[in-house]
């Protein structure tokens, strides 16, 4: 049947919107009536559809049959890929088929073809003499999603209380053709222009990221309004105008690249594309900072791949919005769910393309009222302008169609329609020989646990990265392994979406000798070289190669043991602990002192042993952590991608998961999905109750709050308790007081306390309200007041720690979860820090460091000097100082800024003030150095302030403090009893590594929890606190001989 010049048109069975075709009846005439079609082409048979853009009745005008038997037809063509039913024998087939990257979804799709004997071109690969697509979509794609953006941004200004232009435009597929979109879209432009917009939304700023089709095409509907394109640098400028006139009669755009979106970690290097693309781990995210901070409208263009920073993370988002951020929305046209934008989670529909993600509350709806960001992710945009961009497709199509339609032979066809058949004849074509290769490493990849004990003596990771796939340098590369003797395993497969991006591979290339792996690594470099093309363009190959590896030396110390594999997700500071302990367990090679007192670990090890592996987003951070550590492996993997975290969670015996606890949720589910253990350190909050029967039914625990608070505070707790109420004791007094702080040397500063991450959350949680029991009432604490209501607390063991106490949040549901409820007159849960911390902290919030408005000092907008804000002007704003002598040095600042606190009453003793005065100076406040511009309100300037001058150097050591008391009355005339168990604890070095005693509390009970479950000393199923004695028991024993030094009295 091939090359017997009939073509097939199908009709299009993936979307109820996909309304494209690949030839219009226009073209189909040329091809049919034309002298030179005519020999080529003979008969075109569409198969009839009553979506398509173009109606059956005009295709039969012109000379098409329509029918739906396609059975006549050598070449057969679609947008999208068919329904494998309608694969039929022996044609060639051409579309968009999205499987010579041997994506897995797709690779039924290609089985069939295969099986089919049939020839499967790919519209992908038709690229011209300069490497570019010659077949593309990505101008409408661009068009479509802009005017549907414009039309959304209306109603969303509406709820928020705006009425402007832009809510008379409709979305793209509502209008006839591009050109009345284009004229609605001018329409809108004439009315800004005339009446303007409101000034309170403006400046109105729309970022593009990137310079491809798609950009350009929304950068062309964007042109109709009256507008001003202004350079990434010059933002800030915007902004700046003292007064902004009543109404607005512009826009303004900026298109951003790589070089706006990442700086290199080095300052004294400047953005080198090349390096980025080989390298991106020697670059750090900026965007955020430098460019968001002024965008209203992110139109997201750009092709982004995991190993590359993000665009926008949570995180960022949440940090802009506490800013006073203009962001009104985010128009993703890439539509890469959880992508470069990573609260982008979900595709739109053409008919509902917004949703709104509320970044303060972490939430998601469906509407356009209420805080937060409208998002747009509609992946099928181009065919909402379907009449143009068909006849834009075809006009391309149409060239190649007669070679296509009457060739027989593939080798006769011109090189770049052969370069794109992908199959022929029930085999791969030569350049995609690669695809099965890959499918069989991917396979391999998916048994996460086998796979790697398959593995060659000598491993080592290769990342190779350039024009991998369109320049086909895949091939010559597999086949340097193959050739060689290796053999390799697919770790990850990243490729670029157009001819300007650049495809990343890692590959666990793998030789029984050494020597091979030389070989190998020495050929992969040769190719690596840049070579010089005939049109002058550079061939970009690039090779980084990881360390050898030998596996006989991880494997030895195992012998026969059965093996128990523990999946970590997150590779934070708490996960190496954690690592480190369960990787040791069963492993001869790595003995430990502990486990010979602890009965638990040494009959375990008898026969099994632990393997871990560590998931992050960014393998780079899974690798650090489990550098040097026996038999551990990294690898990347991203929560949120359902299919991978299930593949993943199938495979193993255990999870832990250790990111933040709004992920908890999502992970427990695929646990319980596929019946593994979980095992958090996090607060188990309400939706994971939820979880209890549904993990009972399956027969899985999900053993949360096993850190240090909560964890170890609980276990502590209820062996005191129910040890009193053994001997027949009555729980009179509860107190918990538990702190992370600086050692005693390294307390060094005003506040006498460090962070060792930023320190939003810190400065937040001490503005929580707060409620205990007290000698039987309850006792309220605003949030305003928690810093005030510091009481001095001493440990007569530590007589050198001068502590105080601040009261932690509601301290009354502990007595419902221990047992106290009706027994306990007081209950209190309060957090230590060092004397003088609340006394301080107090005094920098009443002066107003922690307010989270926009302070009109740093927006320039109420400034008394034309130039940026410095530290000091913004301090004496805050303490409403004339700034006219500030230049004065002969003013001490200490006795300036002490004498105004006294005056405004922030302080009512001098000593009080003197302290304060001395912090204010010691954070940088009294500085003359420029503020950032990122910076716009006070809580931004003191977290950053915070974070420069509060930091843990690397010689310092932190410390963790945890002490319980409790008194136990006696019915039987016994005296009172006052039980009293404390933990301290220091940041430690073992083997060069430092570990901090924050991360050492949380990850070792975290370890012990999964332990306990790998060796069934617990055995109760559902959701679990170890409050229980079949958890705490057990976990105490272990942390004793572990090292953990819980110290008990009783007077």
């Amino acid at each position: 049947m091939l090359g017997n010049g009939v073509i097939g048109i199908l009709s299009e069975s993936t979307n109820k919107w996909e309304r494209r075709a690949p030839l219009t009846p226009a073209h189909c005439a040329r091809l049919l009536h034309s002298g030179k079609g005519k020999a080529e082409v003979t008969r075109i048979i569409v198969q009839p559809s009553t979506k398509r853009i173009h109606h059956d009745a005009l295709y039969e005008d012109v000379g098409c049959e329509v029918s739906e038997d396609l059975s006549d037809c050598g070449l057969i063509l679609g947008i999208k890929q068919p329904k494998l039913e309608m694969i039929l024998p022996d044609r060639a087939y051409a579309f968009f088929s999205h499987t010579h990257k041997a994506q897995k979804e797709n690779m039924p799709l290609l089985d069939k073809i295969l099986a089919e004997r049939a020839s499967l071109f790919d519209y992908e690969l038709i690229v011209g003499d300069e490497g570019k697509r010659l077949l593309a979509f990505g101008r409408f794609a661009g068009r479509a999603g802009l005017v549907d953006f414009l039309s959304g941004l209306g109603r969303r200004y509406l709820s928020l209380g705006y009425s402007t232009p832009f809510l008379s435009l409709g979305s793209s597929y509502m209008y006839p053709s591009l050109a009345a979109a284009k004229a609605a879209v001018v329409s809108v432009g004439e009315e800004i222009a005339t009446t303007g917009l409101p000034s309170t939304i403006c400046p109105l700023v729309f970022v593009f990221t990137g310079s491809g089709n798609v950009s350009l095409g929304a950068q062309e509907i964007f042109k109709l309004l009256p507008h001003t394109f202004v350079d990434s640098s010059r933002l800030p400028e915007l902004f700046d105008t003292a007064s902004l006139p009543r109404r607005a009669f512009q826009v303004y755009g900026c298109v951003v690249g790589y070089e706006d979106m990442v700086e290199h970690s080095d300052p004294v290097q400047v953005f080198d594309k090349v390096e980025y693309y080989a390298h991106p781990e020697r670059y750090e995210p900026v965007f955020h900072k430098k460019v968001a901070p002024y965008a209203s409208v992110i139109v997201n263009c750009m092709y982004w791949e995991r190993r590359y920073p993000r665009l926008l993370s949570y995180q960022q988002l949440q940090d802009l919005v506490h800013k006073g951020s203009p962001l009104v929305g985010i128009c993703d046209i890439t539509c890469d769910i959880g992508g470069s934008i990573e609260f982008v989670n979900r595709t739109t529909l053409i008919d509902s393309p917004f949703f709104r993600y509320d970044p303060l509350g972490d939430s998601y709806h469906e509407d356009m009222e209420g805080d937060g960001v409208i998002c747009l992710a509609v992946d099928i945009l181009p065919t909402e302008f379907a009449k143009e961009a068909s006849q834009h497709f075809g006009d391309v199509l149409s060239h190649f169609i007669g070679n296509l339609a009457s060739t027989k032979d593939i080798e006769d066809l011109p090189l770049h329609l052969k370069r794109a058949c992908i199959a022929h004849g029930g085999a791969l074509t030569h350049l995609y020989e690669y695809i099965p290769r890959m499918r069989n490493s991917q396979e391999t990849q998916g048994n996460v646990t086998n796979g790697f004990s398959k593995k060659k003596r000598y491993t080592m990771l290769v990342s190779i990265s350039g024009h991998l796939f369109d320049q086909f340098l895949i091939n010559e590369a597999l086949d340097i392994i193959e050739a060689a003797g290796g053999s390799f395993h697919l770790v990850k497969c990243q490729v670029g979406q157009c001819t300007d991006s650049m495809s990343y591979s890692e590959l666990e290339v793998g030789a029984d000798n050494s020597a091979v792996l030389d070989k190998i690594v020495d050929s992969l470099t040769s190719i690596a070289n840049t070579k010089e093309e005939d049109n002058g363009k550079t061939n970009l190959f690039a090779v980084k190669v990881g360390e050898v590896k030998d596996s006989c030396v991880k494997m030895g110390g195992y012998g026969s043991k059965k093996r128990n594999t523990v999946l970590i997700l997150g590779a934070g500071r708490v996960c190496q602990p954690a690592v480190e302990f369960l990787s040791s367990i069963g492993n001869s090679n790595s003995p430990s002192e502990w486990k010979k007192s602890c009965k638990i670990a040494a009959e375990f090890e008898e026969h099994n042993y632990v393997q871990v592996i560590v998931a992050s987003l960014f393998l780079k951070d899974a690798e650090e952590i489990i550098d040097g550590i026996p038999d551990a492996i990294a690898v990347e993997l991203d929560v949120m991608d359902h299919d991978s975290l299930s593949k993943y969670v199938s495979q193993v015996d255990i999870v832990i998961s250790l990111l933040p606890a709004s992920f908890h949720n999502t992970i427990a589910n695929v646990c319980i999905e596929h019946k593994k253990d979980l095992v958090t350190a996090s607060y188990i909050n309400d939706s994971m109750l939820k979880l209890h029967d549904a993990a009972k039914g399956c027969g899985i625990t999900i053993l949360g709050e096993m850190g240090l608070d909560p964890g170890i505070d609980h276990m502590m707790a209820m062996k005191m308790i129910n040890e009193a109420h053994a001997q027949g004791g009555k729980i009179r007094s509860f107190t918990s007081n538990c702190g992370g702080i600086p050692s005693p040397a390294a307390a060094n500063n005003p506040l006498a306390y460090k962070f060792s991450w930023n320190p939003a959350g810190a400065i937040r949680s001490g503005c929580n309200p707060a409620t205990y029991r007290h000698d039987g009432g309850t006792v309220h604490v605003d949030g305003d007041k928690i810093y005030e209501s510091a009481t001095k607390f001493r440990l007569h063991d530590f007589p050198a720690f001068a502590l105080e106490v601040l009261p932690n949040r509601n301290s009354l549901i502990y007595g419902d979860l221990y047992g106290i409820q009706d027994e306990a007159l007081t209950i209190f849960r309060g957090t230590l820090r060092y004397q003088g911390f609340g006394e301080i902290m107090g005094s920098l919030a009443r002066i107003g460091f922690f307010h989270n408005e926009v302070c009109p000092i740093l927006t320039n907008k109420d400034r008394p000097r034309p130039r940026p804000a410095t530290y000091r002007t913004f301090l004496f704003a805050l303490l409403e100082l004339d700034n006219s002598d500030d230049d004065d040095e002969s003013v001490k600042a200490e006795k300036l800024i002490s004498e105004r606190l006294l005056a405004l009453g922030i302080c009512k003793q001098d000593e009080a003030a003197i302290r304060t005065a001395k912090a204010i100076i010691f954070l940088g406040f009294y500085e003359q150095t420029e503020v950032p511009s990122s910076c716009q309100t006070a809580f931004d300037v003191t977290c950053l302030r915070m974070e420069e001058r509060l930091a843990y150097t690397r010689t310092e050591q932190d410390m963790v403090l945890l002490h319980h008391e409790i008194v136990v009355d006696f019915s039987n005339g016994c005296p009172t009893e006052h039980h009293q168990a404390t933990l301290l604890e220091f940041g430690r070095v073992d083997n060069g590594k430092e570990t901090s005693a924050m991360a050492f509390t949380v990850g070792i009970p975290v370890a012990i929890g999964t332990l306990l479950l790998l060796a069934k000393n617990i055995t109760t199923t559902g959701v679990l606190r170890p409050i229980d004695p079949e958890v705490y028991e057990p976990a105490l024993e272990i942390l004793h001989a572990y090292g953990f030094n819980i110290m008990e009295k009783t007077d």
